[in-house]
This record gives structure tokens, C-alpha cells and sequence, in this order.
């Protein structure tokens, strides 16, 4: 029996930034059968090879990946989370950094003490005659050794396979100035891109440890009852579905599970980004990763450890790594033209300064090496990625799961947004609003009878029937011989006597109808509400209206999105027009579109893009799947019990909250600035540098020093993304 091909999966030591893996893509991709097999988290230092038809042993990856100067392992899930790094892989490009900066300190100190010159330091011929003492060219050495240690077996490779990048383009420049005998440049560009890198691997690790913060929400320790009674302490992964676990006073739950006995407050931030705790009682929904407040509580394991919501959503922040903003793609397409021109007219200006402008060949060699500096991408290259995957941990920390870079900067683009009504726009659980008493019966007599005749009913109208009734402090028993009557009510016996349960069609079928009862019913259902009549054998008893109420925040929030730029709000529904009709006018929505089926829907949606190309649709997740799938952006809300709704949408909301929805758009119109910002910075640099080059007023350790601030300046600015702010405020965007 042939045997399939299976995923491979590696950890990657020197995988810090989006430069490695394109060096990666461009060396594998032959090997494995095209790009689309390779995905990458640079979060985690994890490469995934997604099975083809053509199996590739894991050692021959690992072979091609060591030709490229990187070190590569087959991922061990375990061993990663249990055994930290090597003390090397997590301190030395710090140590070497550390030391290339302490030995050209030194360097220089020493020929200031051999020359008594700063200017013959700082290498002017003029005041050293061309002297270097022997004990300042060795401290210079070790500077520069250490400075491109990590650079080195990059820059070969990228040497060897003829395809320059910023590694090679340090090494040509350090390799140059040591060949003008500027030594003090030479080893001043080695430490500060040294330092550059290492700020560029310190920027990824922070965003690392505000995804990591996700893995923190687990607890080591689940506390389980066995069959007599006895508590023990067990690992989380070990517990199967429907174990019974407890969850003290404080603890962070363990598991996902249904409560069974207890009654606590638990805050559900971590998850859902809700900032006030929910209260729990039995048979509501707990999350792993979510804190228990001051009451002991007791529930029934319902998802194994590794298919909680919280590893959902760990797994997905990482995945969403893969999937490229449009943004990313750009810079990395310009980064792959841009180096090799640079490189081009570099060797030009080598070659025709000293012909056309006869200078020196020394002078001319000078400045092209300046101008190899000043190409270096780094800035560039790290000003996306690095806002990216803040602006995701950001998000994930809001409770809105963003699947992707590529979803990061959508939301910013939408001109026309649908909603569903039932479940987004109004709480989708109806409530009793207003007791129509007939024939001489009180209001307490009909919700009494209701309440009987609905008692054996799972129906939502049935269940808001019923919680009335508790609410009044009505008493009542189930009725007996119930029966259903498909589509219109149901029967029953109370006391001994026949009574009915039905809809306004089912009342014009009896012809029990009057005019003024008609009224009423009509004039209620133009209101958006629904009806229940109670009749009997001899007459109607009355009527109960019950409505979906509309969520306290839609309106502001129907506000709010016009603010943000969308054009468009319309809701799909599939209830009757005058309930749709009636949610529409309430909450200020553009158009209503009632009485859909999901193909309905779909054909609206297909409309609003072609008319305003960028729609987004919000939904459950799963009913709205294929207006989701059709639109821009598909949003589900309140999917954090459903994991069809959150694999389903492009962008999950954790719970039911509006507010998140415009908070996401302007936190993606944020994003999208902060990397319009970093880019256009990143070249402005190098544009202000190359003049200063033909002005002849730049020197090699300012360009490198220049390109090191400007990648500083664009990680900062990128990890401002972390802090924004909970969606639970409504602002103006």
C-alpha cells in the first residue's frame, strides 16, 4: 500500500525576520514543489511543508536549509515548550554584538592613544601618514569578526547563489573599506548592522511574548473528581470530555467545559475582550483561559485541551503569520528589485566617478561603499512585519480574531458593510412585550394558560413565554395531551378543557377572528412584533406580542461605521418585513432587505460589490456562510462556544459586542497609517542619504548608523499597535 505524504514541520534557530524567510522560500521552493508548500511563523521560529505529490525527506530540507547559513530541527511540540533554548541560541547575537561594539570602543581609545589625535582615529590619512598600529588593526578584526558573525554564512550563500540581500551588501562594505584601509568604518558598519539585527529580532520577540501572553492563560493543573469523590490534580492535556473539574476561587479555568453546581462571576477578557466579568450558574458556557471570580464552581469537561478556544485562538494568531498583507508583498517585491539595481549603480559610480569626474580611485570606491550601506533594506523590509503581527496580538487581545495579515488591512478598504438582524443587530432572544387580555380574563389567567401550553416547548418564543411567567412569580402546570400543529401552534388539556396555542394565520383559519382583534394584531406586527393568540373551545382567551429587541449599542454603532467611512449599511433578514422594517428604522440602517432566503442573500451581497467593491458581511458564522464566503471580509460574532464560526470567518468576534466592529475598522485604518508611515520614512532616509553621498557629506559609519536609528524608529512606531485600545469604548474614529 503506498503510503501518503505527510506534513513536516520544523524549528528554525536563526528565523528572525521576514529576510530569512524569503531566503528560505527561494532555496526550498524547488525542492518542494512550489512556494504554496511553505508556510512560515516567524513568531515561533516554525516552518510548515504542507504534503505534495512528490515526497522530500525531512533530512534533505534540513540539508538545503543548512546550506543556507540557518539550522534547522524537526519541531518537537514537547521539547520546545518544556526545555528552554540553549543559553547560545537565546544570548549570542547579544554577547557577539555586545563585544564587536566593546572591541571597536577599544580600537579606537588605543589609536587615540598611539596618534594623540582624534581626527587620525576617526581615520583621517592625513593626520596618520597611513599609520595603523598592530594592536588597534587587531581590536578593529575582532569588532568586525564579531560584528558579522551571524552575517557571514548568509552572505555566502547569498553570494553563491548570485542573489544579493542585505547580508552580502554589509559584507561588501566592510570588505571594502578594509580595502581602503578604513578600518574604524569598517568595523563601525559591522557593529551597528549587527545592532540592527539584533533590534530587529528584539522587536520580533516582543511581538512573540504578546502572542506568547496568550499560552500564559493556560493553567499546568486541572482539579478533577473521581467516581468516590476524591480530588486530584491532573495535567489538562489528560482530561477527557465529560470529566467533572473544579475551578477554586481565582483559578484560571483549565478546560472548556458546561458549569453543574455553583454560581460565581468570571472574567472573560482574555477571551472574549469583554471588560465586565459574566456571571456563571449551572449549564453556562466556561472557556479555558478565563478567571474565576470568589465562588467555588464545578463543571463538566466538554472540549479536550487541544481544541479549546483558547488553543483555537493561539493556533490561529500563529497560522495568521502566513497569510501576507498586501502591504508585506509589496515591500518584499520592491526589496527583491530594489537591492540588485542598488548594487548595479553602485558598481557604476565605481567605475565612472574616477573616468568622468576623475576622482580618485580610492574616493570613488568610498562612495560606493557608502552607497551599499545606504541601500540596506532593513528598515524597510522589518517597518511591515513587525506592525503586523502587533496589530494581530492587539486584536486577539480585543477579543477579534484576525486570521491573517492579509484581513489586517481590509477593514480599512470597506465602503458598504451587511449585517444580519437576528443575533447582531437585535440580542436574537425574544422577550414578552406587552399582555392582551380578552372575554373577561386577566393578564396573570393568560400567562398562566401560556405558560401551561408552552411548557413541553423548546421554541424561543415558547422559552420567553416561560421566563415571563417565572418573572411575574406566575405558578402553573404543564398541560396534558399536547400536540403540535406543524407551522401554526399546538393543543392541549388544562384541567380537563381543550385550549389552543397559535399564530395569527392559525387564528383566521378558526375564524375566530374579530375586527378589532385584527387591528391590533395587524398594527403589532407592522411594529416588528410577534404574536401568540390563547383561545379555547368557546372563545379567545387573548394575545401576547413578544419581540427580538434590538441591541442597546446598534444604533450608536450604525453611527459609528458611517464615521469610519462605510457608505453602505444594509441588513439581511430572513423575518417578515414589518419586523424588519420596524429593527431598521429603530438603529438608522440604509436599507433593509426582509424575507431572504441564504441564496437571497448571496445575490444582495453580489450587488453591493459591484456597486462599492469592498462589502464585509457579519453574521453568525455559520447560517450567514455563504453571504460571508461571497463578500470582501466575512465577520462572525459571539463565536467564542462555536467553532464552525470561528474556522468559518476571515475575522472572528469573540462575543456579541457591536462596538468591536467599528473598533476594528479604525484599528485597521491605524495600522495601515503606521506602515504607510515606516515605508515612506524607511526610503526617505535613504533618498536624503544618497544626496548626501553625491554632496560628498556622508560617510559609511552615518549611513549604517542612519539605517540603524530608521529601523529603530519603525519597530517602536510598529509596536505602538500593542497598545490599542479596548474596543469596549465607543469613540469617534
Amino acid at each position: 500500500m503506498e503510503q501518503k505524504p505527510v506534513e513536516l514541520t520544523f524549528k528554525i534557530q536563526d528565523m528572525d525576520c521576514v529576510e530569512e524567510v524569503s531566503i528560505l522560500k527561494r532555496e526550498l521552493s524547488p525542492l518542494v514543489g512550489g512556494e504554496e508548500r511553505l508556510f512560515f511563523d516567524v513568531l515561533n521560529r516554525r516552518m510548515t511543508v504542507k504534503p505534495s505529490t512528490e515526497e522530500v525527506s525531512a533530512d534533505a530540507i534540513i540539508q538545503a536549509i543548512g546550506q543556507t547559513g540557518m539550522r534547522a530541527e524537526i519541531w518537537d511540540a514537547k521539547k520546545t515548550q518544556a526545555a528552554p533554548a540553549p543559553f547560545w541560541s537565546r544570548q549570542g547575537r547579544s554577547l557577539l554584538t555586545g563585544l564587536s561594539g566593546l572591541m571597536m570602543c577599544s580600537a579606537f581609545l588605543t589609536h587615540v592613544y598611539f596618534t594623540g589625535s582624534f581626527s587620525a582615529a576617526l581615520g583621517a590619512e592625513e593626520a596618520t601618514n597611513g599609520f595603523m598600529p598592530l594592536p588597534v588593526r587587531l581590536q578593529y578584526l575582532a569588532a568586525i569578526l564579531t560584528g558579522i558573525w551571524f552575517v557571514l554564512p548568509k552572505a555566502w550563500f547569498a553570494f553563491k547563489r548570485l542573489r544579493p540581500d542585505m547580508n552580502l551588501l554589509m559584507c561588501l562594505a566592510v570588505i571594502g573599506a578594509l580595502f581602503i584601509d578604513e578600518w574604524f568604518e569598517a568595523a563601525a558598519v559591522a557593529f551597528l548592522f549587527a545592532f540592527s539585527q539584533l533590534l530587529e529580532a528584539w522587536s520580533v520577540g516582543r511581538a512573540r511574548k504578546a502572542v506568547a501572553a496568550l499560552m500564559d492563560l493556560t493553567t499546568p493543573i486541572a482539579r478533577i473528581r473521581d467516581v468516590e469523590g476524591n480530588e486530584t490534580t491532573v495535567p489538562p492535556e489528560s482530561v477527557q470530555v465529560g470529566t467533572i473539574f473544579l475551578i477554586r476561587p481565582g483559578d484560571k479555568i483549565p478546560l472548556d467545559g458546561r458549569v453543574t453546581k455553583g454560581n460565581s462571576e468570571v472574567n472573560q477578557a482574555p477571551i472574549t475582550g469583554e471588560s465586565v466579568p459574566v456571571n456563571k450558574q449551572p449549564d453556562d458556557e466556561l472557556f479555558a483561559g478565563t478567571i474565576n471570580g470568589d465562588a467555588l464552581l464545578e463543571a463538566k469537561c466538554t472540549k479536550l485541551a487541544e481544541n479549546t478556544v483558547l488553543a483555537q485562538i493561539i493556533r490561529m494568531v500563529g497560522e495568521a503569520q502566513t497569510r501576507r498583507a498586501p502591504s508585506e508583498l509589496w515591500v518584499e517585491k520592491f526589496a527583491k528589485v530594489y537591492t540588485p539595481i542598488v548594487m548595479a549603480v553602485a558598481f557604476l559610480v565605481l567605475l565612472m566617478l574616477p573616468t568622468l569626474f576623475h576622482l580618485s580611485w580610492h574616493d570613488s570606491l568610498y562612495r560606493a561603499l557608502v552607497l551599499l550601506v545606504i541601500a540596506c533594506p532593513c528598515a524597510l523590509v522589518i517597518s511591515t512585519p513587525v506592525s503586523i503581527v502587533a496589530s494581530l496580538a492587539a486584536a486577539a487581545r480585543n477579543g477579534v480574531l484576525i486570521k491573517g495579515g492579509i484581513f489586517v488591512e481590509a477593514p480599512s478598504r470597506l465602503r458598504a458593510l451587511a449585517l444580519d438582524k437576528t443575533g447582531t443587530l437585535t440580542r436574537g432572544k425574544p422577550v414578552v412585550t406587552k399582555i392582551v387580555p380578552l372575554n373577561g380574563h386577566t393578564e396573570a389567567e393568560l400567562l398562566e394558560r401560556a405558560a401551561a401550553l408552552e411548557a413541553h416547548s423548546n421554541h424561543p418564543l415558547a422559552i420567553a413565554i416561560l421566563d415571563a411567567a417565572e418573572e411575574q412569580q406566575i405558578t402553573y402546570q404543564a398541560a396534558d395531551a399536547y400536540q403540535i400543529i406543524q407551522g401554526k401552534g399546538a393543543t392541549a388539556l388544562i384541567n380537563g378543557r381543550e385550549f389552543w396555542l397559535g399564530s395569527h394565520r392559525y387564528l383566521e383559519e378558526r375564524n375566530e377572528e374579530t375586527a378589532e382583534v385584527h387591528q391590533q394584531l395587524e398594527e403589532l406586527s407592522n411594529a416588528g412584533q410577534t404574536v401568540v393568540v390563547i383561545g379555547n373551545d368557546t372563545h379567545v382567551c387573548g394575545f401576547i406580542a413578544l419581540a427580538d429587541r434590538v441591541r442597546e449599542t446598534s444604533a450608536e454603532v450604525i453611527r459609528q461605521l458611517h464615521q469610519a467611512g462605510i457608505e453602505r449599511i444594509v441588513m439581511l433578514t430572513g423575518d417578515n418585513a414589518g419586523t424588519a422594517q420596524a429593527v431598521g428604522d429603530e438603529v438608522g440602517i440604509d436599507a433593509v432587505h426582509s424575507e431572504l432566503l441564504p441564496e437571497d442573500k448571496v445575490a444582495v451581497i453580489e450587488t453591493l460589490v459591484k456597486e462599492y467593491q469592498y462589502v464585509a458581511m457579519v453574521g453568525d458564522g455559520v447560517n450567514d456562510a455563504p453571504a460571508m464566503s461571497r463578500s470582501s471580509l466575512g465577520i462572525a460574532m459571539g463565536v467564542a462556544g462555536s467553532d464552525v464560526a470561528i474556522e468559518s470567518a476571515d475575522i472572528a468576534l469573540m462575543t456579541d459586542d457591536l462596538t468591536k466592529i467599528p473598533w476594528l475598522i479604525r484599528h485597521s485604518h491605524r495600522t495601515l497609517k503606521i506602515i504607510r508611515q515606516n515605508i515612506i520614512f524607511a526610503l526617505s532616509i535613504k533618498v536624503l542619504f544618497m544626496i548626501l553621498m553625491v554632496l560628498n557629506h556622508a560617510s559609511l559609519w552615518a549611513a549604517i548608523a542612519a539605517d540603524m536609528g530608521a529601523s529603530l524608529l519603525v519597530i517602536f512606531n510598529g509596536l505602538r499597535l500593542l497598545q490599542a485600545q479596548s474596543s469596549t469604548r465607543l469613540k469617534d474614529a
